[in-house]
């Protein structure tokens, strides 16, 4: 089935003289709408083709993220409605692809980093940047507090959407979404664009600060050392990037309590307990260095809470005893 899909995308690409990658799009996008037509669905589909077969997600987002989950489909009913779809809304979708060409192509670059020129800043702060066929939008929210830019300037930011809005292509940029902050260590860092370094977890605070879990699947790899490069010269240009935003590279690991302690770096945590039934953790630090913990303004337990997706209450080791006595009590 994948095979044949491949074929079909690169005949019709050569046919139509449209990149493979829109083509794809197109066709995806056709089966999208004929699942939820069949299926009766109003839920944003993502579909996927692997070498197992076709894989329908259900896609929602929750605050600034989407998430994902498969849907309940036989490989037999959806491979029934992928080739009604190829037959009657793949010509419809291609139609529109050509039409939109632009368009659909900075849409398959959504979630990737982008690079164009600032041709006018609004009243607002917003920034209208040309990235060559299109124009796109870095909204005030969506720039580093304490960046300026001019007229012809270069900018590189995270391509974050790519919708229609009364029918015209709009196209808005981030330079504080965290995934920017991890396309930046793919692009930069070769062992995490090849995959042999893996991107866990990212937080930031942008401008400000940020904290990054990395994972060597080779246990004789150091992910850290390798990120951070040698005197820190392989974050330091992302770092520049980001105005000066200080990057802590993590350990990853599944072990809960120790992530939580790591993720609370520089501080060193002498115990941590979870209480899972609230996302609660709670951690004892030695007397100085309960502010290091927390950090200017609640910066790093901030941090540490969003890597981690624990709320973390962190006291000194002395009342971390008192509480786990009163408790023994209780």
């Amino acid at each position: 089935m994948v095979k044949n899909i491949k074929k079909l995308i690169e005949h019709v690409a050569k046919e139509k003289d449209l990149p493979e990658r829109v083509v794809e799009y197109a066709l995806k996008n056709a089966i999208a709408i004929a699942v939820k037509k069949a299926k009766r669905i109003k839920d944003t589909l993502d579909i996927e083709f692997s070498e197992e077969g076709i894989r329908v997600y259900i896609v929602r987002k929750k605050g600034r993220d989407k998430i994902r989950f498969p849907l309940e489909i036989s490989p037999e009913d959806i491979n029934r409605i992928a080739a009604y779809a190829a037959k009657e809304e793949f010509l419809n979708e291609l139609e529109r692809a050509e039409r939109e060409r632009g368009f659909l192509e900075y849409k398959e670059l959504e979630g990737e980093i982008v690079t164009g020129i600032v041709r006018k800043i609004y009243d607002t702060g917003d920034i209208l940047v040309d990235l060559g066929k299109v124009e796109a939008v870095l909204p005030r929210r969506e720039q580093i507090s304490v960046e300026k830019y001019s007229i012809g300037e270069k900018v590189k930011a995270l391509l974050l959407e790519v919708k229609k809005v009364h029918g015209e292509p709009r196209l808005i940029l981030s330079r504080t979404h965290p995934l920017f902050l991890k396309r930046l260590l793919e692009t930069e860092i070769p062992e995490v664009g090849e995959k042999d370094i893996d991107i866990k977890a990212v937080a930031r605070i942008p401008g400000e600060r940020a904290k990054v879990a990395v994972y060597a699947k080779d246990l004789k790899m150091d992910p850290v050392g390798i990120v951070v490069g040698l005197r820190g010269s392989r974050i330091q240009p992302i770092s520049e990037e980001l105005c000066g935003e200080k990057i802590d590279v993590i350990k990853w690991t599944e072990e809960e309590e120790e992530f939580i302690k790591r993720a609370l770096s520089p501080a060193k945590p002498t115990a941590v307990r979870l209480i899972p039934e609230e996302d609660r953790a709670e951690v004892a630090v030695p007397q100085d260095q309960l502010s290091l913990a927390i950090g200017k303004k609640g910066t790093n337990v901030k941090l540490a809470h969003r890597l981690t997706g624990w709320h973390i209450d962190v006291m000194s080791e002395e009342d971390f005893e008192r509480l786990t006595e009163l408790r023994e009590s209780e």
